[in-house]
């Protein structure tokens, strides 16, 4: 049975599939950057709850659209649609148009285990999503992605800062002490 938190009590009360929900939830509080009516993608989108809360601050004018390997099986909006798809695949974003407000990713490797192994994947991760916002975002997009802390994160912390007029580094309070992920925000895409 895994460890069960605050955070993970809570999801499950307020019927969200995983407790990552509260770590967009302090992103959006403090940067405001999902509004009524946008268009919204998520990378890495199963279970699911990134999707739920995006499609509830957008409300039923705007719309959502999720990508992940792994289907996601809890009931969702009719203003959601959800593509199995790898970000690594050249047709993506093909398939999934453009004019997005705002890309949002809380992708994360399969760890191994090995700090450096799993830092270096996830950097890997992270530039497929930024390469795909940079594609699908509309000038003066915002852009959220979940990096572990490794060797590469200067480096990927600077991509952003060159795409967007203001970027930032966020550690939500609800991420566990232990992790090693971090949130780089890129707001006003140039």
């Amino acid at each position: 049975m895994p460890w069960k938190d605050h955070y993970t009590r809570k999801a499950q009360k307020e019927k969200f599939p995983a407790r990552s929900v509260y770590k967009l939830q302090e992103i959006q509080k403090k940067n405001n950057l999902i509004k009524k009516r946008n268009k919204v993608l998520d990378l890495g989108c199963s279970p699911g709850s990134w999707l739920l809360y995006a499609a509830e601050l957008v409300g039923n004018k705007g719309a959502v659209v999720g990508v992940d390997l792994k289907p996601v099986s809890i009931e969702l909006p009719a203003h959601v649609r959800v593509c199995a798809g790898d970000v690594f695949s050249d047709e993506l974003v093909q398939s999934l148009g453009k004019g997005f407000h705002v890309v949002i990713s809380d992708m994360a490797p399969a760890t191994t285990g090995n700090k450096h192994a799993d830092a270096a994947r996830s950097f890997e991760l992270c530039q497929a999503a930024l390469s795909i916002a940079k594609e699908v975002l509309i000038p003066g997009g915002s852009f959220v992605c979940k990096i572990f802390q490794g060797e590469d994160f200067k480096t990927f912390s600077d991509s952003v800062r060159a795409l967007f007029k203001k970027h930032k580094i966020f550690k939500p309070q609800s991420s566990r002490k232990a992790s090693k992920e971090i949130y780089i925000i890129g707001i006003g895409k140039k």
